[in-house]
């Protein structure tokens, strides 16, 4: 048995170790808020937050996880309320397709927790792990800077998209 938290609640999973959390999370827990993209960890359509910090649960094995906090999409609301990044998604439109966005969500909120002023080079830099194939780069900018109240959105000046490395 493994132990770990999702999303404030205490789980048991009977697993082996190197069982990729993302499979823990979708099979098991049936939490399918997070989605399987590339399984390399190249698209960040699996990320989730272990201990706090932006993961891609596509690639984490439970062994990484046992004894962990994870938060998952799902765990982003509280006592109903959307997490002020999903507001802004939903406010200003984002997705399109859909698909990658709770990757970028779960990527946005750990960029605002650890900044919550960024300027585009820190926002390019925090999303160039998700990928959006729809190609919403400067939505997910202006809703990322919606919720940090940097109202500096210009459509002259913005990119784009977000600069993958």
């Amino acid at each position: 048995m493994i132990e770990l938290t999702v999303n404030g609640t205490h789980q048991a999973v009977d697993v082996s170790p190197d069982t990729p959390l993302l499979w823990v999370l979708r099979e098991q827990l049936a939490l399918t808020g997070t989605k399987f993209g590339c399984g390399i960890a190249q698209c960040g359509a699996c990320t989730v937050h272990l201990n706090g910090k932006p993961i891609r649960s596509c690639v984490t094995p439970m062994a990484a996880a046992a004894g962990a906090d994870v938060v998952t999409i799902e765990g982003l609301s509280t006592d109903g309320e959307l997490h002020p990044v999903q507001e802004a998604w939903i406010d200003l439109q984002v997705p399109q397709c859909g698909y990658c966005q709770s990757g970028q969500i779960m990527s946005a909120v750990a960029l605002l927790e650890s900044n919550p002023n960024p300027d585009d080079t820190a926002i390019d830099q925090a999303m160039s792990g998700n990928l959006c194939r729809c190609g919403m780069y400067s939505r997910i900018r202006k809703a990322i800077k919606s919720v940090a109240g940097v109202n500096q959105f210009d459509p002259a000046t913005e990119t784009t998209e977000i600069q993958h490395g």
